[in-house]
């Protein structure tokens, strides 16, 4: 018997017969109108305007192709089911109908089978490769989420707003996307349980390595050199007095020769020090690997003698000082500061320094209570004490209104407890420990040699807190 006539005998006669079902066609139907709603999205997403909804890509990306593989999946249990019934009923035929391939009508109907079965694959393929490339979108992670609002809202702001998250935080290889979903279905399950942590912790502890993270951009042996810092603050006087500070920091790094200088070259030799907290935040045993191989471990006065202490021990990376490289939440000084440096709050209101962190630092229930409360109290400020600058310049404050709203809408998220303060930045020493946690003067060697407090190792502060300072006049940055 010719193969044809065997696979169309054996196979696609049983198929039709079977297939004419209530159940294979209702999955038919469910398919094709899933399919055509997804390819229709997808071709408005391609040739129109984007939808920055994340709950419609939840819907074209994953459950419509869950619709879609769903209706397929029907068809063959319905084959199934009703094939076990004609069975038990002993009503198969011994013969099934003809297919008779001479027959016009017939022979299109299986040719419009034919390429449904192939448009099907395609969609599937299609469906499987957006929506798993959505699930590796930051708009899923951030937005989709509503516990992950604090660490979206920071990283819209952040120098790597244009890295995906996915970049840092999902490894490559089969075995790290798996673990990621893994990890993600029980994060799906806190949610809907109401079981999730608020705040949500820093998840430093399940980063890669930053070998594997930052390194793939910052090259240390490329990032070397010296640096100029100019922080500009405003005072809590009527006239907003600004002054600034000026420092040269010491980035240093790996050069050419493979000579390791400055801060980054210093911590990018082999350092172990064991934290006691889950922030980082106290450090009290670190451990140098000197260049001749030996090493030196220097200990917190509190458990001097008590040999190395319990805790995480890890090796000293990039992430151990830019803990919050993508996700800075700002102290309410510092943010006011920026923003009144860049213009987005303007000095130019008296008193906007003094009276903006009144307001930011005031307790608010919801986010939407500080929305409203925040410009509003700010316009009551001036209406009450300063009524002529409210006539005056009444743009100027709600614009500085709103500049403050955006503040705190960046930092502060009552829902989830998280409020100014709750992540700290170990970059610097100002607002957190950051450079403390080690150089305080209280971490010694067994010989009493301390770990260095010396200012000038990292930085050269060339002004501090000066209005106008010349040194910004020389170098053409201000006039």
């Amino acid at each position: 018997m010719p193969l044809l006539q065997k696979f169309r005998e054996g196979w696609v006669r049983p198929a039709l017969f079977f297939g004419n079902n209530p159940i294979s066609l209702a999955g038919g139907a469910i398919t094709s109108a899933a399919g055509v709603t997804m390819v229709g999205y997808w071709l408005v997403e391609l040739f129109g305007r984007p939808n920055d909804n994340p709950y419609l890509g939840i819907i074209f990306f994953l459950l419509l192709p869950a619709v879609f593989i769903a209706g397929l999946l029907l068809i063959p249990v319905g084959v199934f089911i009703r094939r076990r019934k004609l069975l038990k009923a002993g009503l198969i035929p011994a013969v099934f109908p003809k297919v008779d391939l001479n027959d016009r009508i017939f022979r299109h109907g299986l040719d419009i089978v034919l390429v449904a079965t192939i448009v099907n694959l395609l969609v599937v393929a299609m469906a499987s490769y957006r929506g798993a490339a959505y699930m590796d979108s930051p708009q899923f992670c951030g937005q989709s989420c509503h516990v992950m609002n604090p660490e979206y809202a920071a990283y819209t702001v952040s120098a790597h707003s244009h890295v995906s998250c996915v970049e840092c935080h999902i490894g490559s290889g089969a075995a790290s996307y798996f673990q990621a979903k893994v990890n993600g279905t029980k994060q799906l399950v806190e949610v809907a349980f109401d079981r999730y942590p608020s705040p949500i912790p820093s998840p430093v502890m399940n980063l890669r390595p930053a070998r594997e993270i930052c390194e793939g951009c910052h090259t240390p042996a490329r990032f070397i050199g010296e640096k100029l810092l100019v922080k500009s603050s405003f005072a809590d006087d009527e006239k907003n007095t600004e002054s600034q500070s000026v420092l040269v920091l010491h980035l240093g790094g790996r050069d050419s020769l493979s000579h390791l200088t400055g801060i980054h070259g210093i911590h990018l030799g082999h350092i172990e020090y064991v934290t006691a907290d889950p922030t980082r935040t106290n450090i009290q045993w670190v451990q140098k690997r000197n260049d001749d191989g030996s090493v030196t471990e220097f200990t917190a006065s509190a458990i001097a003698g008590k040999g190395v202490p319990q805790g995480e021990r890890r090796v000293m990376d990039c992430i151990d000082c830019h803990n919050r490289a993508s996700h800075t939440m700002q102290t309410a000084e510092d943010a006011l500061n920026r923003a009144m440096a860049e213009g987005a709050v303007s000095p130019d209101l008296p008193f906007v320094h003094k009276k903006g962190l009144e307001l930011l630092k005031a307790n608010y229930a919801t986010e939407a209570e500080a929305r409203a409360k925040i410009p509003a109290g700010l316009a009551e400020f001036y209406r009450a004490e300063h009524p002529e600058v409210l006539a005056a310049k009444a743009d100027l404050i709600k614009a500085s209104g709103e500049g403050l709203v955006a503040i705190f809408t960046h930092n502060v998220f009552p829902d989830m407890k998280v409020t100014w303060g709750t992540h700290p930045n170990h970059i610097g020493h100002m607002s957190y420990p950051g450079c403390f946690r080690c150089h305080d003067g209280d971490h010694t060697a067994k010989d009493g040699k301390a770990i260095t407090q010396d200012c000038a190792a990292c930085h050269n502060l060339l002004v501090v807190d000066e209005a106008k300072p010349k040194v910004l006049s020389d170098l053409g940055i201000q006039q």
